[in-house]
């Protein structure tokens, strides 16, 4: 029974090997055609994805929360704290945010949160209690200004 195995299996390797033929590297091959067979819905699935990723562009950042104010006159006192921060810091914006039931008032549009860790320096002593918070945002980047022109920008 061995021996039967045996020579059945040497015969097998032995077609397998004549069957198997040779073409130098260059010579003319047939392309081949990849077709690649699927659930529709997975398609569009990913064509849905691609769609609102092309319409809302956001990138991550970091936002510094100033206060979370609730209660009577919250919402007042949350637009008041945003007036007050515009004043004392020109050039960073301000955002008042309902996050039922809070008001929630947030500074800045920062990418990393080193920068926004910076910044938190500056603003704690007027807003103590400040914390960083994750954030995204809509892009509003100048992309020109985030690459370099020259390699001395670098």
């Amino acid at each position: 029974m061995k021996k039967i195995f045996l020579f059945s299996m040497l015969t097998l390797i032995c077609v397998m090997a004549a069957a198997q033929t040779y073409r130098p590297h260059g010579s003319n091959r047939s392309k081949g055609h990849i077709e690649i067979k699927g659930d529709v819905a997975v398609s569009q699935l990913v064509q849905k994805h691609i769609e609102l990723n092309e319409r809302v562009r956001t990138i991550p950042g970091y936002r510094i929360q100033v206060a979370s104010l609730s209660g009577t006159a919250s919402k007042n006192r949350a637009f008041e704290m945003k007036d007050r921060i515009r004043e004392a810091y020109p050039g960073v914006e301000a955002y008042v945010v309902f996050d039922e039931p809070n008001f929630k008032v947030k500074v800045g549009d920062f990418r990393t949160r080193l920068d926004a860790y910076v910044f938190l320096q500056k603003i704690r002593v007027d807003f103590p209690g400040t914390i960083i918070r994750d954030n995204i945002y809509p892009t509003q980047i100048d992309w020109d200004e985030m690459v370099p022109e020259t390699e001395d920008d670098i």
